[in-house]
């Protein structure tokens, strides 16, 4: 018998913000998950390493989700030596979940990038693919791709719980146009970034003084 499906939400998240924040909490209240796990990628192949190290962007991650008992922090993909492929992760997380249905959430970009992924044909089998929809804005997918939604979209979120893996859902969240970069950014030039981001996740940056300008 299937549980509860749980939401994986992968990203650098340097330093998270309330835009990863709040697609997780509305995505655990419409899916009805057991739980978002928040998985910071130590060693992203595809991307030069974050800013912050994975130890400290996992630190603020801890702190920004300490009062949210549906969102988790998992620290795996730390603690493998080897690069963050998402296949990975969801491998391991398999093993440890026999029976629980895995839900990859990731952005449209990321999702036209699917064919670059690591192995990303696998992932149909080891997990559920949501994808943050933007209202209005589908853009042509690669063929390969196209090939692979057309036999697995559904419609209906109901789809999550009928099997462990397989599907592929479009959702809309409240997307806030708060990103990372531009987060780095104003610190880089001194300037303050209270209100994007937890208190909590702010004091650790001042404490620890990330990303200020050498």
């Amino acid at each position: 018998m299937l549980t509860q499906p749980i939401g994986i939400l992968g990203g650098m998240f340097d330093p998270v913000h309330f835009g990863h924040l709040r697609s997780a909490v509305e995505l655990r209240q419409q899916l009805d998950l057991a739980q978002v796990r928040l998985i910071p990628c130590a060693r992203p192949p595809h991307r030069t390493p974050g800013v912050a190290s994975a130890e400290q962007r996992a630190a603020m991650l801890s702190l920004a989700v300490a009062d949210e008992p549906g969102l988790l922090v998992d620290e795996r993909e730390i603690k493998r030596a080897t690069p963050s492929y998402s296949v990975d992760t969801l491998r391991s997380l398999r093993s440890e979940l026999p029976t629980t249905p895995l839900c990859l959430v990731v952005g449209m970009d990321a999702f036209l990038g699917f064919p670059t992924w690591h192995e990303w044909r696998d992932l149909f089998a080891l997990c559920h693919v949501v994808v943050l929809e933007r209202p209005g804005h589908f853009p042509e997918m690669p063929p390969v791709l196209a090939e692979e939604f057309a036999a697995r979209h559904s419609v209906s979120r109901q789809c999550l719980r009928e099997k462990k893996a397989g599907a592929i859902l479009l959702q809309r969240v409240t997307q806030l146009s708060i990103s990372s970069t531009a987060l780095r950014e104003a610190l880089k030039r001194g300037q303050s970034v209270r209100y994007l981001l937890p208190d909590s996740v702010y004091s650790y940056i001042t404490e620890h003084g990330l990303f200020r300008a050498n």
